[in-house]
């Protein structure tokens, strides 16, 4: 009889433990797509998952990329890639390509939306110590590494260089090498510059030996120079602070900046709508965990929905339940007395041969 009951409890206990472990399951698993091991999309994902999906339910799966185009793509045809980080400048390249004519760009974007803006970026113009560069404005005709085919870093580097100067880089001086790769090829004088994406204080020049660090530095805006006035037209002006890299840089150095965005698609499927409504919840009730405990940059970020250009649209039922919540921590701080903180090709689709535009943003041999 004693065994019996006995074998009795250990089955019911065997079924308690399983239907607890079901319920505290999660609700669903979806991924992002962030950026490279060392840089800082990466780690923004990894507070994402653990600081807003987790307390809502949601297995949040953190994917390496190459970086923003790669992103996009993922975000658009990758089964269960629900959220990207995202570039501003790699975003508005879409949205204009779709505005004249390009239909693969136009399939890729036009169904993306907006969940917030994040934080700048800062855009890191890397040359070696002996370098007689000094501003970023004589980055002209030398061997520049611009980040991966489908990186934000290269969409980017290209931008500025054509908004500097008024013409591509020549191919003959581009190269498309990983942030690690293209610091060694600096070092050993393969190259001339190297141009990074990467919010500070970024890992990649944190956890560098420091032996390297001393062979290289920055170039500098030059706010006289006539480059820098063309430049203003797509990025805004930043610093790179001595705070960043205390043991490195000697004094702050003026950079450019772009934003980064956190982006969804146009979901209309009710457990789809309800996750991601869960998890806006989530992200407005733990900023102030991510701003804590997250990486740095989290402190730049601001809970607000500014106003988009054209193209550029927010998901709606996530921004009605962030405008909600952001309406409700701005009463309770004012209440409190505190102020409210896929492989490129070489032909388009049409079998035209490709621009280089197409080929930073993975649109070609898109079918």
């Amino acid at each position: 009889m004693l065994k019996t009951t006995l074998a009795a409890l250990a089955g019911l206990v065997a079924l308690l433990s399983s239907t607890l472990a079901v319920a505290a399951a999660p609700d669903a698993h979806y991924k992002i797509t962030t950026g490279p091991e060392r840089g800082t999309y990466i780690q923004i994902g990894q507070d994402l998952s653990k600081w807003v999906a987790q307390p809502a339910g949601i297995d949040l799966e953190v994917l390496p990329s190459k970086g923003s185009a790669e992103n996009v793509q993922r975000m658009r045809f990758e089964p269960g890639v629900k959220l990207a980080l995202v570039q501003s400048d790699v975003y508005q390249a879409y949205v204009d390509m779709a505005n004249s004519g390009n239909q693969d760009a136009g399939t890729t974007i036009r169904p993306l939306r907006l969940i917030m803006p994040l934080y700048d970026e800062e855009i890191y113009f890397v040359v070696r110590n002996d370098s007689p560069m000094k501003t970023i404005n004589e980055i002209k005709d030398k061997t520049i590494s611009v980040g991966l085919i489908g990186s934000g870093t290269a969409q980017s580097a290209s931008t500025l260089y054509r908004l500097m100067f008024g013409q591509t880089i020549p191919e003959q001086n581009a190269q498309h090498l990983s942030n690690e790769d293209a610091l060694a090829a600096l070092i050993v004088k393969k190259i001339d510059v190297a141009i990074i994406v990467a919010g500070q204080p970024a890992k990649l020049f944190t956890d560098m030996d420091p032996n390297l660090l001393q062979q290289i530095r920055f170039l500098r805006v030059d706010p006289n120079a006539p480059e820098t006035a063309r430049a203003k037209q797509t990025y805004f002006p930043a610093t790179i602070h001595t705070s960043s890299y205390p043991n490195w840089l000697k004094e702050d150095v003026p950079t450019w900046t772009v934003k980064a965005f956190l982006v969804t698609y146009d979901y209309n499927l009710r457990d789809t709508v309800g996750n991601l409504k869960r998890f806006a919840d989530s992200l407005c009730a733990n900023f102030d965990n991510l701003q804590e405990h997250g990486h740095p940059k989290w402190k730049q970020v601001k809970l607000e929905l500014p106003g988009l250009g054209k193209g550029w649209q927010y998901y709606r039922p996530v921004e009605r339940q962030l405008k909600a919540c952001f309406a409700h921590r701005a009463a309770v701080q004012a209440a409190a007395g505190t102020g409210a903180p896929r492989a490129a090709t070489t032909q388009s689709s049409n079998g035209r041969p490709c621009t280089d535009q197409e080929r930073v943003l993975l649109l070609c041999g898109k079918q």
